[in-house]
């Protein structure tokens, strides 16, 4: 249930409201300030609620139901978008778009460097980089796992880029104290303990869909991180399994603004692992932003035909350079 109070409320009248509905009706209220009005989200059962009640009271402009069950995650509960800035002043979600580039997995300190080094001047705003690979096969390469983690913060040191990286335990969290931004792979966006020991953390988190997951699964999945008190969520589309063969996955793009719609977290587009062909990244990471995508996570290699992950999906830094350059255009365009 919402409630939207009338405007000129002291704080003390907005708290004193929000306790009684508390006590009176055994919910958590959730209280969003806004530009021009305050808005309560009462999470609970609220079945017994009668809306005529609330609605008499002085406080209260308007009242109404929410069907949805992601509550926190509902632009509903939070009309303006919600923006997420890193260490070095980089806004994701502000209007601007957020570019995240690197190799699939670090290899060694020379290349997660010397890659860095080159989408920054390109324009990247985050480097991203994997030390834990969860991969199909077993006896593909897995990582350099800890190792990796210390070569993209060195990397990170010598360049000033935040970076954002895969865990796959929540084992490993104590190890991601320095990430800007945690990712969640597409096939532990259903692990809901590593979700809600994640919604401890006071750190943005990357959420990609899940192969197979419906919109309302994943939204449901970003819930998760919300309810235990992180609220700095990323979602990404990253490509749904479908009957296609062609393309590694099928890129959602209605996705993008139907998230939107239904959602105030910034959503960004992974082309590379949606097609896992490098040439179509170009045009699908224009078509994203055409979308309303409020960023890009495109990968990056030195030597692709060399890479130990992915290098049939990887672009060189000349091929990321000019991706840049045009999807800053279709964004000054918009």
């Amino acid at each position: 249930m919402i409630i939207v109070l009338k405007r000129g409320l002291d704080k003390k009248t907005i708290e004193d409201f929000s306790t009684s509905l508390k006590k009176k009706y055994n919910v958590e209220v959730n209280q969003w300030q806004g530009v021009n009005e305050t808005v309560l989200g009462l999470i609970g059962d609220t079945t017994a609620i009668d809306i005529g009640t609330i609605n008499a009271q002085d406080v209260v402009y308007s009242v109404r139901r929410v069907q949805e069950p992601y509550k926190k995650a509902n632009r509903k509960f939070h009309p303006d978008d919600t923006v997420i800035t890193l260490s070095n002043g980089t806004k994701i979600g502000d209007g601007s778009l957020t570019l995240m580039a690197g190799p699939c997995s670090v290899e060694s300190a020379e290349q997660v460097t010397e890659i860095a080094k080159a989408v920054k001047v390109s324009g990247a705003n985050v480097l991203r980089g994997g030390a834990f690979k969860p991969r199909t096969s077993p006896y593909s390469f897995q990582g350099l796992k800890a190792e990796g983690l210390e070569l993209l913060l060195k990397a990170k040191e010598e360049t000033g880029l935040p970076i954002v990286t895969e865990i796959m335990s929540e084992s490993d969290i104590d190890l991601f104290k320095d990430v800007d931004i945690i990712q969640v792979g597409a096939r532990n966006m259903q692990n809901f303990t590593l979700l809600k020991k994640l919604g401890k953390l006071d750190k943005p988190i990357l959420l990609k869909r899940g192969l197979c997951a419906t919109i309302e699964e994943w939204l449901m999945s970003a819930e998760y991180i919300m309810a235990e008190g992180n609220e700095k969520v990323i979602l990404c589309e990253r490509g749904i399994r479908t009957y296609e063969k062609y393309t590694r996955n099928t890129l959602d793009l209605s996705a993008i603004p139907i998230v939107k719609s239904l959602s105030h977290l910034p959503v960004v587009v992974d082309p590379s692992h949606a097609t896992g062909m490098n040439w179509l990244v170009e045009p699908l990471a224009m078509a994203a932003v055409a979308c309303g995508a409020d960023g890009l996570i495109i990968e990056v290699h030195n030597d692709p035909p060399h890479a130990l992950c992915d290098g049939a999906q990887s672009l060189t830094p000349e091929e990321f350079d000019s991706v840049v350059k045009k999807v800053n255009k279709i964004k000054s365009a918009l």
